[in-house]
């Protein structure tokens, strides 16, 4: 089988992309003495996280316990969950979780430290605990570097819980110097810092710049997205995540509709790249997928020399590989378009 033979639309990806995306990473993490955790959200698939571990990966990184359950089934025993674990029935899940595998938890308050202490004292389990910081970008974490060594203090006298160090996400010019004094405070209190963890891809090969980071959580580099190829972060050729679908109507001269949209492409539009587009058409580099329903995508073919032709199958790189993997049950594995294996996507649709 090849991607031809797919029925449209799917979900691809190129495995010698990815591998030279791990490669890359990792590549760069050793020469910086930084751990590399890769982020489980993007692919969802201990097999793909299987090729970071053997690439040199020390542990991995989940979003929800539901990612990071299924993980744990498949053998990883260090994983790192970076969502606050607030909601029923999740402390307890965490402790049961914690039993047989080493987990570290971030959080950004009292409330969560305590309630994930009480549950992991009641199933006999413990786990790490990283302070998560708002280093500028203005979603979870402690506000203060003051704050960080509050919280890390109280974390040092509950019983079930480790401080661990220091977490952010994403890693921007100010986190390095935010991330320092945090790491000072607390130090002044007699605390160790044993990790500082930064997050993102798209500014992940300047991590070690400022000199304050042990740990980076990346994601999306291993397959890659629109957003990080028109940053720079990557080329095209190295996208390894690609939807084949087929132009289905040509209403008018400007105007082709293909069979993916927004329940085969995220809706994302990611932070810098807001210029309308919801994906790149591969082999139509002038084309625009401008607006998604929910299974069709209207693409402006204005800028095309010749525009494709209704029953033509054509490729789109997503805007954010994330959010259009959790919306497939199936992805087709291939190298270089041939000898296609369809897999399940396990992690798939647990965002509890």
């Amino acid at each position: 089988m090849t991607l031809r033979d797919l029925p449209t639309p799917f979900l691809t990806v190129d495995l010698d992309a990815v591998s030279r995306n791990i490669a890359r990473m990792q590549r760069y993490c050793d020469e910086h003495g930084i751990a590399l955790r890769p982020h489980v959200k993007t692919h969802k698939m201990p097999r793909i996280a299987e090729l970071q571990a053997r690439a040199g990966a020390r542990g991995i990184t989940c979003q929800k316990l539901g990612e990071a359950e299924v993980m744990a089934e498949h053998g990883f025993d260090d994983i790192l969950i970076t969502f606050p674990l607030v909601g029923v029935g999740k402390p307890e899940r965490l402790a049961a979780l914690a039993g047989g595998a080493r987990v570290t938890v971030g959080a950004d308050s009292d409330v969560v430290a305590r309630r994930l202490s009480t549950s992991l004292v009641e199933y006999g389990s413990s786990a790490g605990f990283l302070v998560d910081c708002d280093t500028g970008f203005g979603r979870t974490g402690v506000q203060e570097p003051g704050d960080a060594a509050d919280l890390a203090e109280l974390v040092v006298e509950l019983p079930g819980l480790e401080f661990a160090g220091l977490m952010t996400h994403p890693v921007l010019p100010a986190s390095g110097a935010w991330l320092h004094e945090a790491r000072r405070l607390t130090e002044a209190r007699g605390l160790a810092v044993p990790r500082v963890s930064g997050g993102g891809s798209a500014g992940a090969f300047e991590i070690h710049e400022s000199g304050e980071f042990t740990e980076l959580r990346a994601g999306t580099y291993v397959y890659g997205d629109r957003r990080l190829a028109a940053q720079g972060v990557m080329a095209l050729a190295d996208c390894a995540l690609r939807v084949v679908t087929t132009v289905v109507s040509r209403p008018a001269r400007d105007r082709a509709i293909i069979d993916a949209g927004s329940k085969t492409l995220t809706s994302d539009v990611p932070l810098g790249l807001d210029d309308g587009a919801f994906g790149l058409v591969v082999e139509y580099p002038d084309a625009v997928l401008h607006r998604l329903s929910e299974e069709h995508g209207t693409v402006d073919v204005s800028a095309c020399r010749r525009p494709p032709e209704i029953g033509e199958v054509v490729t789109v790189v997503p805007n954010h590989a994330c959010g259009a993997v959790n919306l497939h049950d199936e992805i087709a594995l291939h190298r270089g378009g041939g000898d296609v294996e369809i897999a399940r996507i396990l992690a798939r649709g647990l965002v509890r």
